[in-house]
């Protein structure tokens, strides 16, 4: 039976691919890409020339059925995000879900790698053996509770925010006297990483322009 390779790109810097990533994309019969703009940037860096499939948030049954018809006649595909570990804030688990709904005999295989929820966890410098994952906050509705949450939490949170709402974010942080670790760029030519309270980190981000996405980890004034 055919294979689902779910592939880890680069967040960033491109040089972070892995060989067996390489290898991979490179041996598929086709590649199910979130944006498949997104990705051909990346093969044409890596000089790979192969068919892309959409597959993102929006994707119908048609887009499903082109799926499942090239998997049941046993080719090999893989799936890519527009960067990092598929799985994690983007249409991944509804892809294997399908998968394992209605080709249960495909074998789903991960090639790890990158990933921004890591690379934060590696240089928060925080206590952080346990901690609740919330991805990117809803923008109007089930907000406020989950603000609520975050500071009523006694493990650190760890939140993806995009530079349109990441001020806004501080700021509601801020209210509830959280600190932060905010990691901005990451592995990109501005990676920056701030610590202190949300209020500090707002401040020092007001003070230049931001661009690029956010891995924000709040956490409690009583941790260390």
């Amino acid at each position: 039976m055919s294979t689902l390779y779910i592939i880890a790109t680069p967040i960033g810097n491109a040089s972070d691919i892995t060989e067996r990533a390489v290898r991979t994309l490179s041996s598929v019969s086709a590649i199910l890409a979130e944006d498949t703009r997104v990705t051909h940037k990346l093969l044409s860096l890596l000089g790979i020339r192969k068919g892309l499939i959409a597959w993102h948030e929006h994707s119908d049954a048609r887009a499903w059925e082109r799926i499942r018809v090239l998997l049941a006649g046993g080719s090999d595909l893989c799936y890519v995000t527009d960067a990092g570990t598929p799985g994690v804030s983007d249409p991944g688990g509804r892809l294997i879900e399908l998968v394992r709904k209605e080709l249960p005999d495909v074998h789903i295989v991960p090639i790890p790698g990158p990933s921004a929820l890591a690379a934060a966890i590696s240089v928060a410098g925080i206590p952080l053996s346990e901690f609740l994952f919330l991805g990117f906050l809803p923008h109007k509705k089930g907000r406020q509770t989950a603000l609520h949450e975050i500071a009523q939490s006694a493990r650190p949170v760890i939140l993806f925010e995009s530079v349109h709402r990441i001020r806004k974010l501080l700021a509601e942080l801020a209210e509830s006297k959280m600190r932060v670790v905010v990691c901005r760029e990451l592995t990109k030519k501005f990676e920056t990483v701030y610590r202190g309270t949300a209020a500090e980190v707002l401040e020092a981000l007001t003070a230049m322009e931001t661009k690029g996405e956010f891995v924000v980890i709040a956490h409690r004034y009583d941790r260390t």
